[in-house]
């Protein structure tokens, strides 16, 4: 088993650490991004009641409420395989036998791409608000 030099193994403890902030980011991102979908969910809803004055939309398993959670969950989720891969990475460094992985790199890529889908199907399964029309004073008029 032959040790890299100090200098090569310090560089490439510091992209290991670049990518691992990386993949921190991302996860910040998409709990962010879940925060924000859930958010803006419970406006369109109170706007939908104060416009109509009845709520008019389903409550399904699939709203942007439901989705913004999905995404926050994920965000952990990817800090805990990030930081697995990096704790995995630093002691392949150190034994001088690192091996790429790139399970995470798929799975983090086809997990953002299911959930795409499904803000998609949101955003086409949601009723457009209906157009508020006040009364018109003849309908005054007619009482």
């Amino acid at each position: 088993m032959s040790k890299l030099p100090k200098i090569d193994r310090q560089r490439e403890h510091q992209a290991n650490e670049r990518t691992f902030l990386a993949w921190l980011r991302t996860s910040i991102a998409l709990i962010g991004f879940g925060f924000a979908l859930t958010r803006f969910g419970i406006f369109l809803k109170q706007l939908e009641i104060s416009l109509t004055r009845e709520r008019l939309s389903q409550n399904g398993l699939l709203n942007s409420e439901n989705l913004g959670v999905v995404l926050v969950v994920l965000g952990i989720l990817v800090i805990g395989v990030a930081l697995h891969n990096y704790n995995r990475a630093f002691w392949q460094i150190e034994r001088a036998e690192y091996q790429p992985n790139r399970f995470m790199v798929f799975m983090t890529a086809l997990l953002v791409v299911i959930v795409g889908f499904l803000s998609l199907a949101v955003m086409i399964r949601r009723n457009p608000l209906p157009i508020y029309n006040p009364p018109s004073p003849q309908n005054y008029l007619d009482d």
